[in-house]
This record gives C-alpha cells, structure tokens and sequence, in this order.
C-alpha cells in the first residue's frame, strides 16, 4: 500500500483516482503529477514500484501544498475574516451561506435541519 503526505492510498483503484484521496489533490491536478512523472493513468496503485511512489511523493512535497498544511491556511483564512467582521466573516460565524446564495427556501446543509416552531398553529385549529 502506497502512503504519501500521510494518507494511504487505495490499492485497487487506479492511480489518477487513487491521488484524489489526499486532501488538496483533484483529478485534474493528480494527472498533471502522472504526466510529470509518466506514469500511465489506467495502472493501479498496487502495481507501483517504490520508485514511482517516491518521485510521485517528490513532486507532491515540493510543488503543491495538501493536507494538513492546506486545511491550517483554508482555517486561517476563515479565521482572518471573522476577526476582520467583514461580511462573509460574519456569514462564516453565523453558519449562513458565504457565497451569496438564496436561505429562505435552501441552504439546509449550512444552516442545519429544520427547526419547528412549537406553538404556531393555525387560527382555524383553535377555533
């Protein structure tokens, strides 16, 4: 099993979807690394020898940044908007969308499920 920047990687997927388990890399990104290095995308990640692994693992330490040093500068980031109260800071402090996208009747996955409101029955119920 091939393990770079910490994650191991899938044995019997290919190699170009098999690199999209490590935070930061994509599709895209994984098959400009294979292409750097010429490796076929269709080969499976069990099928690599050490050498391959090591100047896959080459390109990714110095060339791109992933993993937990991505997620810090994402966090950072987030975290100098909301000191700064701008607006999307604001939006990432309530858990609202950030990006300008509509909440009366979507966002359910930012702002969480569904809250009923007790008590609010209609008028023709109590009467």
């Amino acid at each position: 099993m091939a393990r770079i920047a910490g994650v191991d990687l899938p044995r019997n997927k290919r190699i170009e979807v098999a690199l999209t388990y490590i935070y930061g890399i994509g599709r895209s990104t994984s098959r400009r690394i294979l292409n750097e290095v010429n490796i076929d995308l269709n080969r499976k990640s069990e099928s690599l020898d050490e050498t391959e692994v090591a100047k896959i693992r080459e390109i990714i330490d110095h060339k791109h940044k992933v993993e937990g040093d991505l997620r810090r500068d994402v966090s950072m980031n987030i975290k100098r908007l909301v000191d700064l109260g701008c607006y999307r800071g604001s939006r990432h402090r309530k858990g609202l969308p950030v990006r300008g996208q509509r909440t009366h009747s979507n966002a359910r996955t930012r702002k969480g499920r569904a809250i009923a409101i007790a008590g609010k029955k209609s008028i023709k119920a109590m009467k």
